[in-house]
């Protein structure tokens, strides 16, 4: 390498740093590219001198030492006194480096473009192109003197972001430039300690983790805030200076970086949807900054690229870290040959990347040769901790612009009505400090008067909400759940009054031998809390719908079945979804599509549970931190478990994270997780609001695309293979569906026994919607929503449910419950329900996660607007349901 010089040299210092991955005596021989070489004749260096700089050495400098101070690949540098007496180093670029570096780009630039025709699949183009592009600037110390001039600028500035300043001045020291030529570079003379001279450093006393920490954030800075960052950060490249608090010195801006603040923005939402394991935002990350895959799999495109943020390991891990490294890329090529089902020649030929942005190649390079630093020094550094705040600042700063400065934070689509035209004003009003993203949908007599969407996709994402993109509702979900339940019934494959036993008989055991089906609905069943502690123990074991299920056929009630009313917050899913199965013979998710999806036309906006290739239209989680702290000392009524109010602040914290993966967007959960547009949740609530009848199709004022428009399921070229059951499907080596049961769960139930055609071919119909009515017996359905005739008796008298919906009182009205209202809310704001007396259905999504001002502050003007009594959930001080735990804002 020594001998070949140029880019050898270079790469040379690259595999030098990365003490994270090489062996030590592999770095201990090349760590002398860094700035060991042979120096280069004196009188050579004398020549370029007095040719660059036009003067004598003997007019130039008061002194000048022979003994090079470092040689590296471009140039030497020399400590000198000027004749002024100001103390300087001096750097020569060696005679002939230019020519030779230029020769190694197009040779290599040859052999890649050779590579990529003999072998498409190794198309190295994009990165010798920016190497092209940028390696040659080195070679002009012009440039490097105004780069070294910028970056000192830049990291001397004041950097505001949401919380304020991120830094007043990044501590590092940068010399002072005196003097510059192409070939002749003179800068400010700094005493200072060799990076690989440990013994100093330890003599010294300096900190070693202080020190690497400022050079990251100092990195930060560069890449997130200014655009402008040096690529080479390799340890050649520092000194750290012998005086208390002992700074870092960065030196040669040579190969410095410029990308625009597009890319810029780019790169911070691809590092901070890596830190909240934000699928969605990283792979819109990715098509912004120009990356393209050939392949759908976001959950290794995540664990790919977090592997640039890791935490940095010390060098006598290296041989454990490519041990590592290597276990995950084959986990990775195994996933993509099974992704497109190859066999292990045709995946390794196989390329997922379609293209690859030059720009984030430096990027990428400086990432891993902070990493090499960190190793080599012995330190770890916390990446995602430490530049978070910098990603933040351009990321967010770009979108706190607000409705003000933004004509598009409410998405153009047209004014259904007066009202909505004063919705608008609202949210205008509200702006984006309390709204992040909001869609709001409203039928007046079977009409659409609202659909308005507004705001930003996610804290990291921001792309604009549109009237199809889906927002996770928490336990809005219930309320659809609880509608499958009431479609069984009426379809005679259930009877409110039956005992789950009789349907599931597995669940016949531990004491819950006589809840019955309306004490499920009705949250009085005893297993309020059933199930509860996974969400802390082991979150990730909720995606294992199988599992789940058996597990709450293990569980026992804490109460006697309809003794007391107390919210099933997670469980009610559980239970629901396991009668649901069991009643009609079919998964949750058929049912679904069958009971409602297809009959109300809104396919693609309602999921229990995404399928993939819906990603790039769902809403990212946030929390509104401010609104939180008001729950302090919060006080809620009997009905809610106090175990759920317990831990209400740090799942209000935690759930954004992982309710924002995709794991659990992807996994049945009836009671937490649906995920739906405000305009489908609001058509079903319409539709349960006149007793089933189906609404005439959603103009929606033609906003686009049209509700229903979207393929439901999509479908790629190739489908990942269908796991296999876990053999034993619980620890204790039982399972819900062995084979004994089996059998009687895939049979299709009658209610007698005697109604077999008509009810087993409503079940396994085709699921084309036809009919224009949900139910058969409307008015019987909207009796048994709100626990009122013939099933006030399956109710508890003194509580908020009906059968499976919160029965809504009116504010001021004498009496608690009225027989109209009813529907279901979620943690953090969003909400669907309908008042059957005044022909009103309303749905409201939101993803920054309130304590439900915002939406209570969009229903009283909507219910005002319209002369229709404010429910009691959203008025100032009326009764709220135990969803509305974090929906408890002051009076507005």
């Amino acid at each position: 390498m020594i001998e070949l010089e140029g880019l050898w040299v270079k790469m040379g210092q690259y595999l030098s740093t990365r003490a994270d991955v090489l062996p030590e005596p592999y770095i201990n021989v090349l760590k002398q590219l860094q700035d060991s070489l042979p120096p280069r004749p004196l009188e050579e260096v004398r020549g370029t001198i007095e040719k660059e700089l036009g003067k004598a050495m003997n007019d130039l400098f008061a002194n000048f030492v022979l003994d090079p101070l470092a040689t590296a690949s471009i140039a030497q540098v020399h400590r000198a006194t000027l004749v002024d007496g100001r103390e300087v180093v001096v750097k020569i670029q060696h005679d002939g480096i230019k020519e030779i570096i230029l020769e190694d780009l197009k040779n290599a630039k040859s052999l890649v473009e050779w590579i990529a025709w003999a072998e498409p699949q190794y198309n190295f183009n994009p990165m010798i192109d920016e190497w092209c592009k940028e390696a040659p600037k080195e070679l002009d110390f012009n440039h490097e003197a105004e780069n070294t001039k910028a970056v000192s600028s830049n990291l001397s500035r004041r950097t505001e972001c949401e919380s304020g300043a991120v830094s007043s001045a990044v501590d590092v020291l940068i010399p002072e430039v005196i003097q510059s030529t192409d070939k002749v570079l003179i800068l400010q003379y700094m005493d200072g300690i060799r990076l690989n001279d440990n013994d100093s450093l330890e003599a010294y006393g300096v900190d070693k983790q202080r020190l690497v920490e400022e050079i990251t954030r100092a990195y930060a800075h560069q890449i997130y805030v200014d655009g402008f960052f040096n690529g080479d950060p390799h340890p050649g490249n520092f000194l750290v200076s012998k005086e208390p608090p002992h700074k870092p010195i960065l030196l040669d801006f040579g190969l410095t970086k410029r990308i625009s603040q597009s890319m810029r923005q780019a790169l911070a939402k691809m590092f901070l949807s890596c830190a909240e394991g934000d699928h969605v935002a990283l792979l819109s990350a990715f098509a912004e900054m120009g990356l393209k895959l050939r392949v759908d799999m976001p959950e290794q495109a995540m664990e790919i690229a977090t592997v640039f943020f890791r935490r940095s390991t010390t060098a006598n891990e290296a041989k454990e870290n490519i041990k590592t490294l290597n276990d995950q890329r084959e986990r990775n090529v195994k996933a993509l040959q099974e992704k497109m089902k190859m066999n292990k020649k045709e995946v390794q030929r196989f390329n997922p990347v379609d293209a690859f942005p030059g720009d984030a190649i430096i990027f990428m390079r400086v990432l891993n040769l902070l990493r090499g630093l960190s190793a080599s020094l012995n330190v770890r550094i916390v990446y995602l901790d430490i530049m978070r705040p910098f990603a933040e600042s351009t990321l967010l700063g770009s979108m706190m612009r607000g409705p003000t400065a933004n004509s598009q934070w409410i998405y153009d689509s047209p004014v259904n009505s007066e009202v909505e035209s004063k919705l608008r004003n609202l949210l205008l009003e509200l702006g984006s400090n309390k709204i992040l993203g909001i869609q709001v949908c409203a039928y007046k007599d079977g009409k659409v008067i609202i659909d308005t969407a507004a705001g930003t996709l996610g804290k990291y994402d921001p792309r604009p909400v549109q009237p199809d993109s889906l927002f996770p509702v928490f336990s809005v979900t219930k309320g659809i759940t609880a509608g499958m339940v009431h479609w069984l019934v009426d379809k005679g494959k259930l009877k409110y009054e039956e005992t789950v036993a009789n349907i599931w008989p597995k669940f016949g055991t531990n004491k819950k031998e006589l809840i019955k089906v309306h004490h499920v609905l009705n949250h009085t069943s005893g297993l309020h809390n059933a199930l509860g502690d996974v969400m802390k123990s082991d979150p990730l074991l909720v995606c294992d719908w199988e599992e789940m299920l058996h597990q709450i056929t293990k569980c026992t009630p804490e109460t006697e079945p309809g003794s007391e009313q107390m919210y099933h917050y997670l469980s009610f899913g559980w239970l629901c979804g396991g009668i649901i199965e069991h009643a009609s013979g079919k998964k949750l998710q058929e049912v679904l599509e069958e009971t409602i999806v297809h009959p109300l036309h809104i396919e693609g906006e309602l999921y229990i549970g995404i399928p993939p290739g819906v990603e790039s239209r769902l809403a990212a989680l946030t929390v509104d931190m401010e609104e939180l702290e008001k729950l302090s000392g919060f006080r809620a009524g009997p009905d809610v478990p106090q175990e759920l109010l317990s831990n209400v602040a740090q799942m209000a914290t935690g759930l954004p994270v992982l309710f924002n993966t995709l794991n659990i967007r992807r996994a049945i959960l009836p009671a937490a997780n649906g995920h739906c547009s405000a305009r489908a949740l609001a058509r079903y609530y319409a539709a349960l609001g006149a007793g089933g009848s189906v609404p005439p199709p959603h103009s929606g004022g033609g906003s686009e695309p049209p509700l229903g428009s979207h393929v439901h399921t999509p479908k790629f070229p190739t489908m990942p293979s269908k796991k296999k059951k876990k053999k034993g499907g619980s620890k204790n080596g039982q399972h819900d569906t062995s084979a004994a049961d089996k059998d009687g769960y895939t049979q299709l139930r009658t209610s007698d026994g005697s109604d077999e055609g008509s009810a087993a071919s409503a079940v396994v119909g085709n699921g084309s919607g036809s009919g224009d009515r949900m139910f058969g017996d409307g008015a019987k359905m909207l009796d048994a929503f709100m626990g009122v005739g013939d099933f006030s008796g399956m109710i508890h008298q003194n509580g908020k449910f009906g059968l499976g919906f919160r029965r809504y009182g009116y504010a001021g009205a004498s009496d608690k419950v009225t027989t109209t209202t009813f529907g279901h809310s979620g943690m953090g704001g969003s909400t669907g329900f309908c008042d059957v007396e005044h022909g009103l259905a309303m749905a409201v999504t939101v993803n920054k996660m309130s304590l439900g001002g915002v939406t209570r502050r969009v229903v009283r003007l909507v219910c005002e607007e319209l002369g229709v009594p404010v429910p009691d959930e959203f008025s100032v001080a009326g009764d709220k349901g135990p969803d509305m735990v974090l929906n408890l804002a002051p009076p507005e």
